[in-house]
């Protein structure tokens, strides 16, 4: 029976088999949204160098596709709440294909960015809808068992992927072009696996709509503020009339996102949910997790190679620890979580150890042991499996399912966006540091960080006396963006600790409150 307002839910009881077979194709659809990032990050540094990149546009590959997928995530969490989630998803995964081809014929940095963005969008839904589909089909206290194959999937694209993207670019007759072609074929995979096997009732409610302007604004405002982030203390003062431009029609421009989510009656970011004290702690520690975790992580293939003169594949081996400590916490803590229901001691435990971690990273330079620098990656990693889909989680617990794509979404959107934010302003602490490092280092006037055109991150094009330069200047700047992260990390361990201890429920809905008759004395 269908009724409007009622969200999708399977047709019947799955059991675990029939679980597994929906889990399939939706595992594959995550996988192809994590590789499209993993695969391409040891890769980066040569690709950007083939094209005469620059460290800020270095960022921008990077912070594009994280931006498109920030801004749509919301809109597809609510067009989860309205439509078919199935045919979203499917929607999600043609975009990210288109995106990947054109990725792969781009002919410049500009095109590039711009590729990303458009396949960011793809990203976007898969982030979003995956988490939205299994919460609708697996009960939350079930979910944890099934944490150890998000964790699986997890692990294949972060382990894999480096290593797959360094070979692709090792292969003289691939090439890096080949780093976005990869990810086609499981995309398609996902497709026809999804169609096959995962079946969901539609759900239409009348007067459908969707907030575009709240995004739209969102978007803006977030996006004038990353960019003056990348060119403040560069390309202008950070006391000039550039300054005072951007980040005032950025704060204008969020403000009208904010007035325009409390009026309209389908918020992109609903607020009457994010405002509940779980929802909105979950949602701070997330912000604080996104951009520490993706702001440091991104970096770490750059330090490797250009840092420390690694090639792509070499880069993507020494990277392992860091996946695998995601892997085997995720995994641990998923079951133990479906064990006892409860779940804020291991998201408390994952942010302290996550700041750990960075601090750890934060005193590696362009020579320390190799050792040293594995076991803080693992450190880390051990963070990010025991708190990224356990905030998700927690706030799944504590809504309807009609509200579940929206408040999925929210925090997914929120962790983006830290993401987005913790990439970009490292990028330019990164950027600007190194700019001025090698300035000094080279005896060139500041902003010359290059020898005639030659980007500094082309390595090969520069005389051996300037590569090594290179590599000192870059792995020992790198330490600084992590010791960033640390900090911002401990918002996220004041965040998780404020929690309110939660005991996950067994059913897809949250089961309604009984009424007391107007009759019974204690009702009045």
């Amino acid at each position: 029976m269908k009724t409007e307002g009622t969200a999708e839910a399977p047709s019947g009881a799955m059991g675990h088999r029939q679980v597994l077979e929906s889990l399939s194709g939706l595992l594959l659809a995550l996988l192809v949204a994590m590789i499209s990032s993993t695969v391409v990050s040891t890769a980066l540094p040569l690709i950007i160098g083939s094209l005469n990149g620059s460290q800020t546009q270095y960022t921008w590959v990077v912070t594009a596709t994280l931006l498109a997928a920030t801004a749509t995530t919301p809109i597809w969490g609510k067009l989860a709440d309205l439509f078919n989630k199935k045919t979203l998803v499917q929607v999600a995964i043609v975009i990210f294909v288109i995106g990947s081809m054109i990725s792969g014929f781009s002919q410049n940095t500009g095109q590039l960015i711009a590729a990303r963005a458009f396949q960011g969008i793809g990203v976007g839904g898969l982030q979003a809808l995956v988490q939205v589909v299994i919460a609708a089909i697996i009960p939350p206290r079930e979910r944890g068992r099934y944490n150890g194959y998000l964790g699986a999937v997890m692990a294949v694209a972060t382990v894999g992927g480096p290593l797959l993207g360094g070979l692709i670019v090792d292969v003289p007759w691939l090439g890096w072009r080949w780093c976005f072609f990869v990810g086609v074929p499981i995309a398609v995979a996902a497709f026809i696996v999804l169609q096959r096997t995962l079946k969901l009732e539609t759900v239409r409610r009348e007067n459908v709509q969707v907030d575009y302007l709240g995004a739209g604004l969102i978007a803006a405002g977030v996006s004038v503020l990353l960019i003056w982030v990348s060119f403040v203390g560069n390309s202008f003062d950070w006391l000039s009339w550039q300054t005072a431009v951007m980040v005032a029609g950025g704060v204008v421009l969020l403000a009208l996102a904010l007035a325009v989510e409390r009026k309209v009656r389908e918020p992109v970011v609903p607020l009457h949910i994010i405002t509940q004290r779980t929802p909105a702690l979950a949602i701070v520690a997330s912000l604080a997790v996104g951009m520490a975790m993706f702001g440091g992580a991104v970096f770490l293939g750059q330090y490797f190679q250009v840092g420390r003169g690694y090639s792509p594949t070499e880069a993507g081996l020494l990277t392992i620890p860091l996946m695998g400590g995601v892997l085997v916490s995720s995994t641990v803590s998923g079951r133990l979580i479906s064990r006892t229901g409860r779940i804020k001691p291991y998201i408390v435990a994952g942010t302290i150890t996550l700041v750990i971690g960075f601090l750890g990273l934060g005193t590696v330079d362009h020579a320390s042991p190799l050792w040293l620098v594995g076991v803080a990656m693992a450190i880390v990693g051990i963070g990010v499996g025991m708190t990224m889909q356990n905030l998700v989680l927690a706030v799944q617990n504590t809504v309807p399912l009609r509200d579940l794509g929206a408040a999925s979404a929210s925090v997914t959107f929120f962790r983006s966006l830290g993401g987005t934010i913790g990439v970009s302003v490292l990028g330019a602490v990164l950027a600007n540091r190194v700019t001025a490092d090698l300035s000094t280092a080279l005896h060139v006037p500041a902003g010359q960080a290059s020898t005639g055109s030659v980007s500094a991150l082309n390595l090969k094009a520069l005389p051996p006396e300037v590569q090594t330069i290179v590599h000192t200047v870059y792995g020992d700047a790198t330490a600084h963006i992590f010791l960033i992260s640390a900090a911002v990390g401990v918002v996220g361990v004041i965040a998780a600790l404020l929690l309110k201890p939660l005991t996950l429920r067994t059913t897809l809905d949250v089961e309604p409150k009984t009424e007391a008759p107007a009759s019974d004395p204690v009702a009045r």
